[in-house]
């Protein structure tokens, strides 16, 4: 077979991987020639990673859930829940803003642990049980905050939402450098890593992904992410929480493939009695995995508190919701066992371009609402759709 057709061939088993990229690549051309140029410059670029963080964040938490097969409706209330808390830690009981920050963090694990009992243990059904954290942690935050809104908070507890990372040129280059150094080590480390890990393939024989198709995905990869570290160079340099966000999507996508943990977590949801059968602990994974979302709920609460320098009664209205959209937009399955990482964030991404491009052009939120109704639709019936498609292909 010739390598064109070994890459087509490929490329048609992966229609919704690639399905992503090329939405999120239209997406930005689009909104790039319709807002006359807007959509890449600088400033808008660094607003977007920073406007979409906590989302983001979020994201990297419920596709775990999601693809064990559960779901978490609490994290909204959540993140206003931990933001209310750590006002009053810093503003009233004058706590130090690290030692909130850390408090903060144990808090969301308590709130995991508390969820995660009655899912995993009482065997009470995710939905049910986060439905009433919603409202639950809603109440707690208007009880901690009495209806009323705490601000402002000190100026290193803001850098976590809104600050950047030291500019090495001293403000007075025209690229900040510390950005150029952080872009070309992450390429170079991806490619490293590309590279390895086919290598691995290839030693044991379950490689089948064709070179063409690698080299270019690898080469797009690398020219994104060039792309947007000169980008944010041009205005301010990194952004601290994208730092955070680096982090965590290199650590949970290393999780998710090479760990044991990873594979139980693609095994619950794939089929919980089969996984149970042949030895995964599934109720101590679910418990597991509901304590890491409270942790990174917890984490999105504190970075969008920063970032607005208020705690709001009102804070995370419908964060669940983004949350999930950008998890099956980014390519979960509905039944659980199919996702990552990367797709999530990518699907995150895809939701805020859709919320920043809509917004320069001054649509209405009645129409946002329900084009972003119409995206989620429509990747949901893509994925019945491949699906539906695989499955008379083996008949």
């Amino acid at each position: 077979m010739s390598p064109f057709k070994a890459t087509l061939n490929y490329l048609t088993g992966q229609l919704r991987q690639i399905g992503l990229f090329i939405a999120l690549i239209a997406l930005v051309v689009f909104f790039q020639v319709a807002t006359g140029g807007i959509t890449l410059k600088p400033i808008n670029v660094s607003n977007l990673v920073i406007q979409n963080s906590y989302i983001l964040i979020l994201a990297v938490g419920m596709v775990m859930v999601i693809i064990a097969g559960h779901i978490d409706l609490s994290v909204g209330s959540v993140v206003a829940f931990i933001g209310a808390m750590s006002g009053v830690m810093i503003t009233q009981w004058h706590i130090p803003w690290f030692v909130t920050i850390v408090l903060c963090l144990i808090l969301g694990a308590l709130v995991g642990m508390f969820q995660g009992f009655w899912i995993a243990y009482f065997e009470i059904p995710s939905f049910i049980v986060t439905l009433a954290g919603m409202l639950l942690f809603r109440g707690l935050t208007q009880i901690t905050l009495q209806n009323q809104q705490i601000s402002p908070f000190p100026d290193s507890f803001r850098a976590l939402g809104s600050g950047f990372l030291p500019d090495l040129g001293g403000g007075t280059s025209v690229l900040e450098p510390l950005t150029v150094i952080i872009g070309i080590v992450a390429a170079v480390a991806l490619v490293a890593q590309g590279i390895r890990q086919r290598v691995a393939r290839k030693k044991y024989e379950v490689e089948d992904e064709p070179l063409t198709w690698f080299v270019l995905k690898l080469a797009f990869t690398v020219g994104l992410i060039l792309l947007v570290a000169y980008l944010l160079a041009g205005y301010r340099g990194t952004p601290i929480v994208l730092v955070v966000l680096g982090i965590l999507a290199v650590g949970y996508s290393a999780v998710m493939a090479n760990t044991v943990w990873g594979r139980h977590i693609y095994a619950l949801g794939g089929n919980a009695n089969a996984a149970a059968l042949s030895g995964v602990k599934t109720k101590r994974v679910s418990f597991q995995l509901f304590i890491n979302m409270g942790v990174l709920a917890a984490l999105a609460g504190l970075v969008f508190t920063a970032q607005l320098n208020l705690a709001n009664p009102k804070a995370g209205d419908g964060f669940e919701l983004d949350a999930i959209a950008a998890v099956f937009v980014g390519g979960a399955a509905i039944t659980g066992g199919i996702g990552t990482i990367s797709g999530a964030i990518i699907g995150g991404l895809i939701i805020g371009i859709l919320n920043n491009g809509m917004s320069i052009l001054g649509v209405g939120t009645e129409y946002q609402q329900l084009i972003k109704g119409l995206v989620l639709l429509a990747a949901v019936a893509f994925d019945v759709f491949n699906k539906r498609r695989a499955a008379s292909s083996t008949k």
